[in-house]
């Protein structure tokens, strides 16, 4: 079960939007992917079969977030990843507006918004983990 508490901060970080979202919460939104991939069927069908290494950069903080998914289970962490299957690299501001909705990560990708060095479709895969995480946050937050 997603930790209600945790929705009722990632509605606050939504409300408020990416442009003054802050590190804090972008990790609560990859805490509550990590939840939500554990009890949404959609999301762990899409994960069963994926192995791969992410490193997100948030260029103007500083901050390295990894997040990894191999036989269904997906973790995440500060720091660096070995072997990233892609690095992604933007602001903050991008990197949540991504993670909230508020940003199309191909849009951005086109623009230069966001850099994305190795497997573009691991990275469209990311994409795809986002977008059923946040259309099962949507449901939730109708029963808050």
């Amino acid at each position: 079960m997603v930790d209600e508490s945790l929705l009722k901060k990632i509605k606050v970080a939504q409300d408020a939007g990416a442009a003054s979202a802050s590190a804090e919460e972008v990790m609560q939104m990859y805490e509550f992917i990590k939840q939500i991939s554990k009890e949404n069927e959609d999301l762990k069908e899409e994960l069963e079969d994926m192995d791969i290494a992410i490193q997100s950069i948030l260029t103007d903080i500083d901050k390295k977030v990894w997040l990894t998914v191999k036989e269904g289970n997906l973790d995440f962490g500060e720091g660096e990843v070995e072997n990233p299957s892609f690095t992604m690299s933007s602001s903050l501001e991008v990197g949540a507006g991504i993670l909230m909705g508020e940003v199309d990560a191909t849009s951005a990708y086109m623009a230069g918004d966001i850099t994305v060095e190795g497997n573009l479709q691991d990275a469209m895969a990311f994409q795809e983990i986002v977008e059923l995480a946040l259309e099962a946050y949507e449901d939730l937050i109708e029963d808050l």
